[in-house]
């Protein structure tokens, strides 16, 4: 039985990080940007080709499309020194905090979640934010 072939890039570890790995790999080899600004010129360009693939409503081309852009995004992650993964999971946990204290405020009013109107949870999610802001030194 032929031994597994090694990948520098295993499919296994989250797709944030293995984007990152995989942008910092290729720029070693200088295939890089000189700088950031092609990046965020990049980051329009996959914005307004998915945004073009949206319309044609075909699902692969979307699909792909968004696929480029978070490539985009990971790269400028990158120039800006900041872990895609980490930044994620973090953005993920303020999203989960934020939406409890939506939930709970919703439900402090006597009603269910389902019952609020986006109008009412945005209010809330806004709160939440501010409640966020002022904590932090």
């Amino acid at each position: 039985m032929a031994a597994k072939k090694k990948t520098r890039f295993p499919k296994s570890i989250p797709a944030l990080a293995r984007a990152q790995r995989v942008t910092e790999w290729a720029s070693g080899f200088g295939f890089d940007w000189p700088s950031v600004d092609p990046v965020w010129n990049k980051i329009a360009e996959e914005w307004d080709e998915l945004k073009t693939a949206v319309s044609s409503r075909d699902k692969n081309r979307i699909s792909e499309e968004t696929g480029d852009l978070l490539l985009s995004l990971v790269n400028l992650s990158r120039f800006l020194n900041v872990e895609a993964e980490h930044a994620l999971s973090e953005a993920v946990d303020r999203f989960l905090r934020r939406f409890a204290y939506v939930e709970t405020k919703i439900q402090a009013r006597g009603k269910a979640l389902s019952e609020a109107t986006l109008e009412e949870m945005d209010a809330f999610w806004e709160e939440a934010k501010r409640a966020e802001r002022f904590k932090q030194p």
